[in-house]
């Protein structure tokens, strides 16, 4: 037995090692290493408090390229689901534009889990909620309320659901598929509620992206009447935003703004989110694109409602960006020590040896933490291949790129 624990030991501090070499950090590197960001941690928690007292709101992270945005992440989302929430990773990309909220609900939808259980946590909810609870009965009268500004689809499905679940799983699997975006046959359901006794129900017709934005509201109550205290959702790579052309780069602004007020169309949604972006968007996308001028003047050049109204959002999303962005810290000689000697442990125990010391870099403040990391992993790989090398690591500083490319706007293969 033994034998067998220090066999999964190995195992796991060399996914950690690997990760960590990649610049992708899993949730065992993040065990090892920690975060050394404690005011974007405390702004966290505050959050998540937040959240579960239903104000909504988002938190708006900022790093340079290497600095360590996606291990803060991850490092949040252990944080969120001890706490008790469904976490969600959305990585913003070709095919998941930030602009496109039927987009990012799948994803959010898709990655959601909650402590313990590693399948899509709407799902899970909807298999394990008690349907003569409480929570049930109350999830039913928020759907059924004006205030909730559901489609009359959402009231239909629950009432369907509480009947058929433990007599109908094709069925029920069908209303759970919905719920987390996939169609749902009309007639189908008109049948349904007929058979249950209920009069004819209007079914109206609705926009695929306001559809979206209602699933988003619904999955997250739907959630916290299964156990839930919420759900967060963590948005990597925001700024893929300043690629986009400048009505998407709008749009864009406009959901930042929307997350970030945890404006999601009905008052008490349990949802939070996290956007970390590298910290020169403003400086390179925001002012260098010009962006404050050409946005609010070509859409108010259009002289329409719609035009205004997003002219306003994304307006209100670039001063956002600009005024609550938090920056990540360097990290400070204390916590470099502190990472050092964990990863010189970690290292020994992936590979079977102790390792040496080695230089690494230089300590500089402009010096970010993935470079350290990788430094003194590759270095170790180096001398563990050859006692006699002494390794010396340069670096190179790669510049984020925020050249337009239309091609990230055109729809991604299925």
């Amino acid at each position: 037995m033994s034998g067998l624990r220090y066999v999964d030991q190995e195992v796991a501090s060399r996914r950690a090692v690997e990760a960590l070499r990649s610049g992708v950090p899993n949730r065992d590197a993040v065990a090892v290493l920690g975060s050394g960001q404690t005011d974007i941690e405390d702004r966290f928690v505050s959050l998540l408090r937040d959240v579960e007292a239903g104000s909504p709101a988002g938190l708006l992270v900022g790093g340079g390229f290497g600095a360590g945005k996606s291990h803060v992440l991850e490092h949040l989302a252990r944080l969120a689901l001890e706490e008790g929430f469904a976490v969600s990773r959305v990585v913003i990309s070709k095919e998941t534009p930030l602009y496109d909220p039927v987009k990012v609900f799948l994803a959010a939808a898709e990655t959601a889990t909650t402590l313990g259980h590693g399948g899509p946590a709407i799902a899970e909810a909807a298999a394990e909620i008690d349907l003569e609870a409480r929570g049930f009965a109350e999830l039913i009268r928020w759907a059924s309320s004006p205030a909730a500004g559901l489609n009359e689809r959402f009231r239909a499905t629950l009432a369907l659901f509480a009947r058929w679940r433990d007599r109908d799983a094709d069925f029920a699997e069908a209303i759970v598929r919905f719920w987390s975006g996939d169609p749902i046959a009309v007639p189908e359901l008109r049948r349904r509620l007929k058979e249950i006794g209920e009069s004819p129900v209007v079914l109206p017709a609705i926009a695929a992206r306001e559809l979206g934005v209602q699933r988003l509201r619904f999955g997250a109550k739907l959630m916290v009447a299964a156990g839930s205290a919420g759900w967060m959702i963590l948005f990597d790579e925001v700024e893929l935003i300043g690629r986009y052309s400048l009505l998407q780069r709008a749009r864009s602004y406009a959901e930042l703004a929307r997350w970030m007020r945890g404006d999601h169309g009905a008052p008490g949604v349990p949802v939070g989110a996290v956007l970390a972006m590298t910290d020169d968007f403003e400086a390179a996308v925001i002012a260098g694109k010009n962006d404050r001028e050409l946005v609010g003047s070509k859409l108010r050049a259009k002289d329409t409602p719609e035009a205004g109204d997003l002219a306003a959002a994304a307006d209100l999303g670039m001063r956002l960006v600009d005024r609550d962005m938090m920056l990540m810290t360097p990290p400070d000689p204390a916590e470099l020590d502190q990472a050092y000697a964990r990863l010189k442990r970690l290292h020994g125990e992936a590979f079977g040896w102790s390792p040496p010391d080695v230089a690494g870099l230089e300590r500089l403040g402009a010096t970010r933490m993935r470079q350290y990391v990788r430094a003194w992993i590759n270095e170790w790989d180096l001398v563990r291949l050859d006692p006699q090398y002494r390794p010396e690591t340069e670096t190179v500083e790669v510049e984020s790129d925020y050249r337009e490319n239309l091609a990230l706007e055109e729809p991604a293969e299925s």
